[in-house]
């Protein structure tokens, strides 16, 4: 298994995976990831010097991933952790908390005082995960991300 920058040559199969697992997790299809414009281009959206996604490729396929963007119309100093989602032959394998770790790690070294994240309230199992890397529940969104089918809204302090 490889966990790596996201290549242009990506965008349709990540585009594939993300919109499976919405599916596959009852994800309403209005105001969430999944009619984001950039999930037909992910590369493409996340190359500012402040922005990473990772994929996992396993047996060349691409299976999942997850990046770090800064939050859309919000403090410069908030990230937001974007479109982690895995393909269910990888949940439950310690690949969350391996992207996690690289994800805040870059927000750290591009000088993000805190890390949002926006889930679902079926998502359980994320959420359990995110509890465990520090990030809290919080009683507002933040930004203007578009996800306004989330409901769940969670932060961590990076410094």
């Amino acid at each position: 298994m490889l966990i790596r920058p996201i290549n242009e040559s990506d965008n349709k199969h990540i585009a594939v995976i993300l919109r499976q697992v919405l599916i596959e997790m009852d994800i309403p299809r209005k105001g969430s990831a999944f009619e984001d414009p950039e999930i037909d281009k992910m590369y493409e959206s996340y190359q500012s010097n402040r922005s990473i996604y990772f994929v996992v490729e396993e047996n060349n396929k691409i299976l999942g991933g997850a990046g770090i963007n800064p939050l859309r119309d919000g403090d410069s100093d908030i990230c937001e952790l974007q479109k982690m989602y895995f393909h269910k032959s990888l949940r439950g394998r310690g690949i969350g908390n391996k992207i996690i770790e690289l994800c805040l790690n870059f927000a750290v070294e591009s000088n993000f005082k805190q890390c949002y994240i926006e889930t679902m309230p079926n998502m359980v199992n994320a959420q359990k995960l995110y509890l465990r890397k520090g990030f809290n529940y919080i009683n507002n969104p933040l930004g203007n991300t578009g996800h306004t089918a989330c409901p769940i809204w969670m932060l961590k302090n990076l410094v």
